[in-house]
């Protein structure tokens, strides 16, 4: 693979040859501060999101114990093949998201993509802590008998901020430090979960029929759609990865990392809302686990995976969105994100009614993720053939200045097919969007593309 740091200095472009904790830039990034065992557990704890629990309830009644294992098997193998294929530019060039993007979309135009993956952002943002904020309420009150949500949730979230400011420094060593805890921790809740409630999890999940067709594919993009959201920026991670992991690694990396996650987390949804119709998780466990303790390391464990989470996958897009359009350090976005997650009311999303809602929500920013997906890929693997000039992607009067259009109208036509196939969105949207924008930017005259 060709030496990012010679690729960079051949463009003229200024670079950022180290990395303070908290000083992240959008400059392209030469010096790399994680291998691939610390890449592979920072996904590893970054993917433990208790949305992936909801996703599970969502699917009782409609799926068996084995559709749902293949759907999430099937789910993570694309997530990771995604992953790699879209991430390749940030760890070619150093260059986040944000920047790579322009390309596609022109320098204003970039504000778009930047805007539809940071809204579901701060949306799992506020969810997430909620969540987690429940799990410490739940600790003070069986071990003080004070119980106060609000409070925990203000706190815990003013935590994360703090810890979010670190940037990719903190994020290393709190995933690193954090992942035999997060797997150790999941699997002892799966088989709580076999051993309390085995009888009704085979009645309900292992002896019924379920069904092969458009549920089944719609359900592996359930599973997708939770990550759909990094497959658009993890160029802002991958440019994290060493030079010398390649693309084969990449996909092995991905792929292992999310899948147990995903795997447990779905399965002990899916598997405690069939024999109890409980959905909240906080709730599933404080009946799941008789031993105190074991409940109060449980709960533990549930915050912790959410500021995981939160860090890695929900304060970086927006924060550095943030910082290119407003021009501000990353430290200043960082707390400016969360700030945004109080407002998101995450309260109403944990609701039992609310299962149904939030699949919904997921299939439907998935509509507009795939076609920006597909265009990315497009624009950098058959149009630019893997080959950016990063001079061009870093001045704001160059040819990339405005809109572009014909990523727009791609966008648009992408998304307009997704919500037409709903429980495939993600899917669906990808090839109208991809080939309307080869097209266009073929047949489109330059002059006519890019528009102020």
């Amino acid at each position: 693979m060709e030496n990012a740091k010679a690729t960079v200095a051949a463009a003229g472009v200024k670079t950022l040859d180290t990395k303070a904790v908290g000083e992240e830039s959008l400059a392209p990034q030469t010096t790399r501060i994680m291998g691939s065992w610390s890449y592979l557990f920072a996904w590893l704890g970054g993917c433990v999101s208790i949305g992936t629990f909801t996703v599970g309830s969502g699917l009782v009644g409609t799926l068996n114990l084995l559709q749902v294992v293949l759907a999430i098997a099937i789910g993570c193998t694309v997530i990771g093949a995604a992953l790699m294929i879209n991430g390749r530019a940030g760890h070619k060039y150093g260059i986040p998201f944000m920047v790579q993007t322009r390309s596609a979309f022109g320098f204003s135009g970039s504000r778009i993509p930047a805007l539809v993956r940071s809204v579901p952002a701060v949306v799992w943002f506020g969810f997430q802590s909620w969540i987690g904020a429940g799990a410490l309420n739940l600790v003070s009150d069986t071990l003080f008998g004070y119980n106060n949500i609000v409070v925990f949730f203000v706190g815990f979230q003013f935590l994360q901020i703090g810890l979010s400011v670190l940037g990719f420094h903190g994020i290393k060593w709190l995933e690193n430090i954090g992942s035999i805890f997060i797997i150790g921790s999941l699997a002892y809740m799966f088989f709580s979960v076999i051993n309390k409630y085995g009888d009704t999890i085979s009645t309900n999940l292992v002896n019924v029929e379920g069904t092969w067709g458009t549920p089944f594919w719609g359900a592996t993009m359930l599973f997708l759609g939770v990550y759909s959201t990094m497959m658009l920026n993890v160029s802002d991670y991958s440019r994290e990865l060493r030079e010398n992991v390649g693309l084969f690694r990449q996909v092995v990396i991905y792929a292992n990392s999310i899948l147990p996650a995903t795997l447990f987390m779905g399965l002990i949804g899916v598997m405690v809302t069939s024999a109890t119709g409980e959905v909240d998780p906080i709730q599933v466990f404080s009946s799941a686990v008789d031993n105190k303790p074991l409940l109060i390391i449980t709960m533990l464990f549930i915050a912790f995976a959410q500021v995981t989470t939160n860090i890695l996958n929900n304060v970086i897009p927006p924060a550095y969105a943030l910082m290119d359009i407003f021009n501000i350090k990353y430290k200043t976005a960082a707390v400016i994100v969360g700030l945004l997650a109080f407002c998101t009311f995450p309260w109403e999303l944990v609701k039992d009614e609310s299962a149904a809602g939030l699949n919904l929500f997921i299939q439907t920013y998935s509509a507009f993720l795939g076609p920006i997906f597909a265009i990315l890929v497009v624009d950098f693997y058959f149009l630019r053939k893997q080959k950016l000039n990063l001079d061009k992607l870093y001045d704001k009067d160059g040819p990339y200045k405005g809109v572009n259009m014909a990523a727009v109208i791609a966008m648009v036509i992408g998304i307009v097919v997704a919500l037409m196939f709903s429980s495939i969105s993600w899917y669906a949207s990808l090839i109208p969007a991809g080939a309307i924008y080869w097209i266009l930017m073929l047949k489109m005259p330059a002059a006519q593309r890019f528009m102020s």
